[in-house]
């Protein structure tokens, strides 16, 4: 266990991650649609932040090109922050990602966040199809987050990303390991846990980036926000059948058969064998899903799990209604 627990769902900020989600059925150019649409939405319900993910040669995931949609949602909105949950920094030059986030910043001061991940975020032949042979590496990445950084300031270099000299957005860490938890607390900046995908390492991680910790420019205290995968309904039954298809979408991306997302009727009449049964139950056992009261109750141990200062909430269900009526549940909570 980690410290006492002060925090509660009343007092922390609720932000979203969306990827975008092509639904079995349609494309995504509705995919997109949808997006902004929710980021309306849950803007007009009062939740912080609204991040779109990187995910690539994915058929199930339209925020491949992260940054454009973020211009997307940050100009149909106007008072939420909006960024990158997160930009996986070695499929991209630096002065690329600081140009690209410069100009953001520069559109929309003050609402873009810029959270940065190492992981490819896609198999490997797309990382190299990303990157090129020989390319960037995750091995690299200390370094290439420094030059990116060095890129925001004001310098007389013979390589200058001048739209983002003095339009630097908050940086984050991404992660679901240990590394980024030390590198996150050593440099002081805020670090962003991807719970939903990595529970077993939540409370190690979270540990680590508040021992090693030092306050800097950007943070006098840790700042530990967790991504939650978060399905409510009005119902435990309903809501457990919302969320088949993403049980489903998980066991087909296990097998290197990534899909759209399908239909819960798809993924109910599915031929499971136990041991789908078995990956399934273990995907959902980290998932927050049910009615208001057993959602709010998931929240709250969460938090006293790990006094986190905010949680990102992603819910991936194929119905767009589904999807805004879970996130109007949620909001309902506080």
């Amino acid at each position: 266990m980690l410290p006492l627990y002060v925090s509660s769902l009343s007092d922390v900020p609720l932000s979203v991650l969306d990827l975008a989600p092509i639904v079995n059925g349609s494309d995504a150019g509705a995919a997109l649609r949808n997006t902004i649409a929710l980021s309306k939405h849950v803007e007009a319900l009062g939740y912080h932040r609204y991040w779109l993910a990187e995910h690539h040669n994915m058929p199930g995931i339209a925020s491949s090109a992260t940054s454009v949609l973020i211009g997307q949602v940050a100009a149909a909105t106007s008072t939420m922050r909006v960024g990158s949950g997160g930009v996986m920094l070695p499929n991209h030059a630096s002065l690329v990602i600081a140009e690209q986030f410069g100009t953001l910043e520069a559109l929309h001061p003050g609402r873009i966040d810029l959270g940065i991940g190492r992981a490819p975020g896609s198999d490997q032949r797309t990382a190299v199809a990303l990157r090129g042979p020989g390319g960037l590496s995750a091995e690299n990445f200390p370094q290439q987050l420094t030059e990116l950084v060095e890129y925001f300031e004001v310098s007389e270099k013979p390589v200058r990303a001048a739209v983002a000299e003095g339009n630097k957005p908050p940086i984050w860490l991404l992660g679901s390991s240990g590394f980024s938890a030390r590198l996150a607390g050593q440099l002081g900046l805020p670090f962003s846990f991807a719970h939903h995908f990595a529970p077993d390492n939540t409370l190690a991680a979270v540990r680590l980036y508040r021992d090693s910790f030092r306050p800097s420019e950007v943070l006098d205290a840790p700042y530990v926000m967790l991504g939650a995968s978060v399905i409510a309904a009005d119902t435990d039954e309903h809501a457990r059948f919302l969320a088949g298809p993403s049980g489903l979408t998980f066991l087909s991306l296990r097998r290197g058969r990534p899909i759209p997302l399908p239909t819960p009727e798809e993924a109910a009449a599915y031929p499971y064998t136990d041991m789908d049964r078995l990956f399934v139950e273990d995907r959902f056992a980290s998932s927050i899903i049910g009615s208001p009261e057993t959602v709010h109750k998931g929240l709250e141990t969460l938090l006293a799990d790990t006094d986190a200062d905010e949680l990102m909430i992603t819910t991936m269900v194929h119905a767009h209604a589904d999807r805004v009526h879970s996130y109007d549940l949620v909001a309902r909570l506080r």
